[in-house]
C-alpha cells in the first residue's frame, strides 16, 4: 500500500471498510478523513478507529451540515508533534 500511495496515480479512496482503514492508520498511510455523520442511532456497529489506534492529531478543513441531518467533516493529519497537553484518545 506505501508504494501505491506514493506512485504518481493520485489520492487513494478507501470507502465503507473499517478493517482496511484500522490497517492504513496503524501503518500512518492516512493524510485525510471525509467523514459522513448520520443522525441514526444503532447501539452497535462497528468502530472506525480501533481500540488500540495510535493516537491522531486532526484539523479541520470543511464541513457542511445538510438538510437531511447529516453531518459532513473533512480533517487533516496532522503529522506534527502533538503539544503536550492534548487528551488522550479515550479522553475524547
Amino acid at each position: 500500500m506505501r508504494a501505491l500511495k506514493e506512485s504518481a496515480g493520485g489520492p487513494l479512496l478507501v470507502h465503507g471498510s473499517a478493517r482496511l482503514v484500522q490497517s492504513l492508520v496503524a501503518a500512518d498511510l492516512v493524510d485525510r478523513y471525509h467523514l459522513l455523520t448520520f443522525p441514526v442511532l444503532l447501539g452497535a456497529g462497528k468502530r472506525l478507529f480501533a481500540a488500540d489506534a495510535p493516537a491522531q492529531r486532526l484539523e479541520l478543513v470543511r464541513s457542511a451540515d445538510f438538510s437531511n441531518g447529516v453531518r459532513m467533516a473533512v480533517y487533516d493529519v496532522r503529522r506534527d508533534s502533538a503539544p503536550a497537553d492534548a487528551p488522550a484518545p479515550a479522553d475524547v
